[in-house]
């Protein structure tokens, strides 16, 4: 089972992903956790260009192709490979992200930029979509409160992170059966019980589906 986390900047997906894989584990599956961009050696690399603050002559095309390049190695040499050993699969962004800030964020076109993530995920997409939603304020004041990471995209304006969290929005309501909402603006503790709740729900029925074919 593939499992993607998504969401605007400061919505907590990445801290929530240890403790779900835990729980993962608990019910006696092997979890494979890793995130975009990033998961690999050369990923790492393309991270780095991707999230310095220094590149902001960085153009648009540039940052699409970038993030398809990472993602295309990780998917290849990470995420099939574990999903071909039955392992699950907890990814911290995934190709919905170049959809949401790539695309809606930045205005580009959504048609192209489709194409591209289907052409470097060679069409893998997650059997679920977790989406922790959260008003784009609040989440850029945690990520400043908390000391986490400021990086480039980041230093965006606050309108580009508006359009990012309306894209996810609209991406969530085109497949209402991959993807599943959450509210990020309830306490940790609530987020991850949802979180875990929704998971084992979609593993039971996974597994059932596997029994009856």
């Amino acid at each position: 089972m593939f499992i993607t986390l998504e969401g605007p900047e400061g919505s907590g997906k990445t801290s929530k992903i240890p403790p779900l894989a835990d729980f993962i584990r608990q019910k006696g599956y092997k979890v494979l956790a890793t995130r975009e961009p990033g998961g690999t050696a050369i990923g790492d690399q393309v991270r780095a260009i991707l999230t310095d603050l220094a590149n902001t002559h960085m153009t648009p095309r540039a940052e699409v192709l970038l993030f398809q390049a990472a993602r295309a190695q990780l998917v290849e040499q990470v995420i099939r490979p574990a999903l071909q050993a039955g392992e699950v699969v907890i990814c911290d962004r995934y190709a919905d992200s170049t959809l949401a800030y790539q695309g809606y964020g930045q205005g580009g076109d959504l048609e192209q930029i489709a194409s591209l993530v289907h052409f470097a995920t060679g069409g893998l997409k997650p059997d679920l979509t977790l989406l922790l939603d959260l008003e784009v304020e609040e989440g850029l004041r945690r990520k400043q409160i908390n000391g986490v990471e400021w990086n480039r995209l980041d230093a965006y304006a606050l309108a580009y992170h508006q359009r990012v969290r309306q894209g996810y929005l609209e991406l969530a309501q085109k497949e209402p059966e991959r993807w599943v909402i959450v509210d990020a603006s309830q306490p940790p503790d609530a987020v991850q019980s949802n979180l875990c709740q929704i998971v084992a729900e979609r593993l039971a029925v996974k597994n059932g589906s596997s029994r009856g074919s």
